[in-house]
């Protein structure tokens, strides 16, 4: 592997910031991630940031085809002539924006769910998630790596004051889990802050069911959206268009004391409390 440094500088490329670009310089850290990935001759797998190969190279070994999907063209043109140089020739680059790629449309075309690899930048790592979860019916894992503190928010439980919406969103659909840390060192040029990797399976169908998935995650922005209230306050005072009265009457048939807060709810309490709200809203509809 050549380090990042001497391929940026015969390149005459500069790390673009505002990309988030950061590059792994440590092989045996890539050997590890994609080891955690659990890669398989058949599996398909989408990189995101495929940079400059550093897990793309282990992946590619591993793997029936590795799809990399990269906003920078200079970067691709690198990586395609690196690959060429190592023999490597099951790797297709696309140049994109990966919030808007269909992950429908790419397994599809793979014929199959998708393993999907990462080393999201900051600035767009919640999207990123959220993309998998809307998606997740073509995802078959996941394997990413986010800034430390990114990673502890996903994966936290209840009661953890980095348990949030994005915690609630993803327990119910995966199972997520710390897998490594990665040091702030071992990238070029080196970002301020250490890594982690963290590893998503969803689960189909999930444990606990939502009778509409929409509302459930409406519910869930909305609790947290004020997280500080009480979940009474927070729900009356958000976009779902229920009084005091009526929210303290849902939660107590949720079975939910009103005067919680979002990060005390388990995801199965959110899930039963989103089932309320819309038994509640249909019996509106009947009464009309």
């Amino acid at each position: 592997m050549t380090s990042p440094r001497t391929l940026l500088k015969a390149w005459n490329i500069k790390a673009k910031k505002q990309l988030g670009q950061n590059f792994l310089n440590d092989p045996n850290a890539a050997r590890a991630i994609v080891e955690k990935a659990e890669i398989g001759s058949e599996d398909v797998v989408l990189e995101i940031g495929p940079g400059l190969g550093a897990i793309t190279s282990f992946a590619a070994a591993s793997a029936h085809r590795v799809i990399g999907v990269d906003k920078d063209p200079q970067i691709i043109a690198l990586l395609k002539t690196e690959l060429l140089a190592a023999g490597i020739d099951n790797v297709e680059l696309r140049r994109g924006d990966i919030l808007k790629v269909s992950l429908e449309s790419v397994s599809n075309e793979a014929q199959k769910p998708l393993v999907v690899l990462g080393n999201l930048p900051y600035n767009i790592s919640s999207q990123v998630i959220v993309q998998l979860i809307h998606s997740r019916e073509h995802v078959s894992r996941a394997v990413l790596m986010l800034q430390k503190e990114m990673a502890r928010r996903i994966c936290a439980g209840p009661g953890s004051k980095t348990y949030g919406r994005l915690s609630v969103m993803l327990g119910y659909c995966a199972k997520a889990s710390i897998l490594m840390q990665v040091h702030a060192r071992q990238f070029y040029p080196a970002p301020k802050v250490d890594s982690t990797v963290i590893g998503i399976r969803f689960s189909h169908p999930p444990p606990f069911v939502a009778d509409n998935e929409t509302l459930l995650f409406q519910v869930v922005k909305a609790a947290f959206g004020k997280r500080r209230k009480t979940m009474r306050n927070a729900l009356s005072k958000s976009d779902l268009n229920l009084s005091p009265a009526t929210c303290e009457q849902i939660l107590h048939k949720a079975e939910i004391d009103p005067m919680q807060r979002a990060e005390q709810l388990s995801v199965s309490a959110f899930v039963k409390l989103s089932n309320r709200i819309l038994e509640h809203r249909q019996t509106i509809e009947v009464d009309r």
